[in-house]
C-alpha cells in the first residue's frame, strides 16, 4: 500500500484530498493540518519556509510518506526548491491553474483569486508573464474567504454578503469568463461563488485539483508498494483543538492520530 500525505495550514487540502483519492482509492493517506499556524496567507517568506520545513520534518519522520502533497498554494510558491533539495520522496506543490486558464479563456481576461501572499509572489507573476502574456490577469487577494471557508466546513453560518464583498473586483469586470481559484481553500465555496458570479455572466471556476491528481497517479506509477496490508487513513492536527460535528463528517475516510505533530 502506497501512503500519501497531504499538508494545507488549515483544511483547504481537503478538496486536492477529494480528487487524489477517486484516482487512487486504494492508498493510504496521511492528512495534516497546521491549524496552529494557520492562516499561512498572512506570513513572511522566511517565516513560512522555516515553519514548513519543521512540519515536514515531523510527517516524515512519524509518517515516512511515499508521496508529500503541499496542498497550499502559499507555501508551494515558497518552499518547493527548498523541500525537494532536502527530502528523497516525490513532493507535489498547488500552483495558481494559470496555464490552463490561458488556454481555455475565449475572452483572454481571467480573474486570479487568491491569498494576498500568493498574489503578490513573483513565482506568481511568472506564471503569467510564461504563459498568460495574452491575457487580461484581474489579481484580487483574500485572506477573509479562506477563513470563511473555514467556518463553512465547521458548520458554521456563513454571510454570502462578505463573499460577494470579497470578490467585487471581479463581478466588476467585464467580459471576465474563467476565474482561477488559486488557494485549496476556496473549492470549498465553489457554489457560494458561483451563485454570486454567475447571477448575470457565465463565469467558469477553475482550479488545480484535477491537474494535481493526475501528477499524482503519474508519480505513484513509479513508487514500489512497501506493504500490502491496508492501514487506516489518518487526519493529524499540529493544536489539539475540539472539532465541529460537520467538520468530522468530512473526515469520515480518517482515523484521528494519537499524537500532535507540534507541541
Amino acid at each position: 500500500m502506497t501512503r500519501i500525505a497531504i499538508f494545507d495550514s488549515g483544511v483547504g487540502g481537503l478538496s486536492i484530498y477529494t480528487e487524489i483519492k477517486q484516482k487512487l482509492p486504494e492508498s493510504q493517506y496521511i492528512f495534516v493540518s497546521d491549524n496552529e499556524a494557520f492562516p499561512y496567507g498572512t506570513k513572511d517568506e522566511n517565516e513560512l519556509k522555516h515553519r514548513v520545513l519543521e512540519v515536514v520534518e515531523r510527517i516524515n519522520a512519524q509518517f515516512a510518506p511515499d508521496l508529500l502533497v503541499i496542498a497550499c498554494n502559499t507555501a508551494s510558491t515558497v518552499v518547493l526548491p527548498l523541500l525537494r533539495d532536502k527530502f528523497a520522496f516525490h513532493i507535489v506543490g498547488v500552483v495558481p491553474a494559470i496555464k490552463p486558464a490561458a488556454r481555455l479563456t475565449k475572452s483572454n481576461i481571467i480573474g486570479l483569486l487568491a491569498t494576498p501572499a500568493t498574489i503578490n509572489r513573483e513565482y506568481t507573476d511568472q506564471l503569467i508573464n510564461d504563459f498568460a502574456t495574452e491575457c487580461d490577469v484581474i489579481k484580487v487577494g483574500s485572506s477573509r474567504l479562506v477563513q470563511i471557508a473555514e467556518d463553512k466546513l465547521h458548520g458554521r453560518n456563513i454571510d454570502e454578503q462578505q463573499i460577494k464583498t470579497e470578490i467585487q473586483p471581479l463581478i466588476d469586470t467585464e467580459n471576465i469568463d474563467i476565474i482561477v481559484l488559486a488557494c485549496t481553500h476556496f473549492p470549498l465555496l465553489n457554489n457560494e461563488i458561483n451563485k454570486i458570479i454567475n447571477v448575470e455572466s457565465d463565469v467558469c471556476l477553475l482550479d488545480s485539483g484535477k491537474g494535481i491528481a493526475n501528477r499524482v497517479v503519474h508519480l505513484m506509477t513509479e513508487i514500489e508498494t512497501k506493504n500490502n496490508s491496508p492501514e487506516p487513513s489518518v487526519a493529524v492536527f499540529t493544536e489539539l483543538t475540539s472539532l465541529s460535528s460537520e467538520f468530522k463528517a468530512q473526515l469520515h475516510d480518517f482515523s484521528f492520530a494519537k499524537t500532535i505533530l507540534l507541541n
